[in-house]
């Protein structure tokens, strides 16, 4: 298993990984790297230290008093081995990726939204692509005041891209779920 596309502060973080050239049986510790792409609030790069199984593979755990502490937002993760003074960064499509840090919702105040980004946006567009079907003006003025309207067109364009956005993310969300990918369509071929 790799990271979590998605982590609830306060919830448990337990998963298996396997690193088959550096196997925790031959002495090497693995480490996540956590680092936030956003710049408030302040929140350090969080590093967590797996356990080596029996097996050669690592658990990777960090409890709720530990995640709780985690702000929200993305954070980009990377991970490295270490052994006896030598380290090395891994760089596979697998040993890097992003996770969302969502809000924990017994600490939630009141107000809250919860939406992703794209939820959000794509919401907003709609209602402002709803608004206008009974306004025909771009642009117009008043007095020395004026306001311009961004068109249709592009409204629609930017509706279509956020709801791929949203799409994926719900994907991913039933996948990390152990769903099967949902926007994966199957075709059989009968020989006759």
């Amino acid at each position: 298993m790799s990271f979590p596309w998605v982590h609830v502060a306060g919830d448990t973080l337990d998963f298996e990984v396997s690193v088959p050239d550096y196997p925790a049986t031959d002495g090497w510790t693995l480490k996540y790297y956590l680092t936030p792409r956003f710049a408030a609030p302040v929140q350090a790069t969080i590093e967590i230290t797996a356990s080596g199984n029996a097996d050669g593979t690592y658990q990777v755990q960090a409890g709720p008093a530990t995640t709780s502490g985690w702000a929200v937002g993305a954070y980009g993760w990377s991970r490295l081995v270490e052994k006896a003074g030598a380290r090395q960064t891994l760089t596979g499509s697998a040993d890097q990726g992003e996770v969302q840090v969502r809000q924990n919702p017994a600490t939630a105040a009141q107000g809250f939204d919860s939406r992703s980004h794209a939820r959000r946006t794509l919401e907003a567009i709609e209602a402002v692509i709803e608004g206008r079907a009974t306004r025909d003006q771009e642009e117009y003025t008043i007095g020395t005041r004026s306001l311009k309207r961004t068109p249709v067109a592009e409204l629609l364009v930017l509706r279509d891209r956020y709801r791929r956005e949203a799409a994926s993310e719900d994907a991913a969300a039933q996948m990390s779920g152990g769903a099967s990918n949902p926007r994966l369509v199957g075709v059989r071929f009968n020989n006759p």
